[in-house]
């Protein structure tokens, strides 16, 4: 059987980023085909109003659609239609390098290696945005937290997951990473965080809120928890539209 790696981005309303998206995933497949590896790119296209789904086509990935906005259950329907034995999600508004897929393919074909992420860079940033990257890529590599803007693992590994929790709108990657590892650890398997080279993302929430938004959504997080997480409302960053 030859093996097959699965692309799956989740994306709303995401017609200016994705084009470039789609275009760097195409040109860092190439590491896969030089070692015989089928691929294929599917778009979730999470209820946008937008040229998503048409720009999506154009390139030629498979296109899926999920009407409730959220991006687990955007994910989720992505992987129900994949094919390969092993997935990738990579957000709309990231760019994966040659390199970070070559990385990623030699550890899914170590015997040890269940599932991954990356860190994470965003090119020019203030200073206190740069000290705030670089705690977030420091606690991905102490504790094997994939960053939501990639993350690979096997398939049967999602499966016996059940995917993404539904019930959370924000940090649903935090807490599919603290299940994975479970699992893995189960079966003597790692999650690795690749940082050789870092997946390049978009800074674009830093530039649309404002530090009175980021305060109020810490404070929405610092005291109602779990419950903020599972409010589109409370998780307004991701989910009110700004692009």
């Amino acid at each position: 059987m030859i093996p097959c790696v699965s692309i799956i981005i989740p994306a709303f309303n995401e017609q200016e980023s994705l084009p470039h998206t789609l275009s760097a995933v195409e040109k860092a497949l190439t590491v896969f085909q030089e070692y015989h590896w089928a691929a294929e790119i599917i778009v979730c296209d999470n209820n946008s109003s937008d040229a998503t789904t048409a720009l999506a086509r154009e390139a030629g990935a498979k296109v899926v659609f999920e009407p409730v906005n959220q991006i687990s259950r955007a994910r989720n329907r992505g992987a129900s239609i994949a094919s390969g034995n092993w997935l990738v999600f990579v957000d709309a508004d990231s760019l994966p390098s040659p390199e970070l897929f070559r990385d990623m393919y030699h550890a899914m074909t170590a015997p040890d290696i269940l599932g991954g992420g990356a860190t994470l860079s965003m090119g020019p940033l203030p200073f206190h945005a740069k000290i705030c990257l670089h705690g977030w890529n420091l606690l991905s590599r102490i504790n094997r937290w994939m960053a939501g803007s990639f993350i690979f693992c096997q398939t049967q590994a999602f499966q016996a997951l059940n995917g993404f929790s539904p019930e959370l709108y924000a940090s649903e990657e935090i807490d599919f990473s603290r299940r994975l590892k479970k699992l893995a650890a189960t079966s003597k398997q790692n999650v690795v965080i690749l940082h050789r080279h870092p997946l390049q993302t978009s800074s674009r929430k830093l530039h649309l809120y404002g530090s009175r938004e980021i305060v109020r959504f810490i404070f929405l997080l610092s005291t109602q928890g779990r419950k903020a997480l599972k409010s589109p409302s409370a998780c307004f960053p991701w989910y009110d539209g700004r692009r």
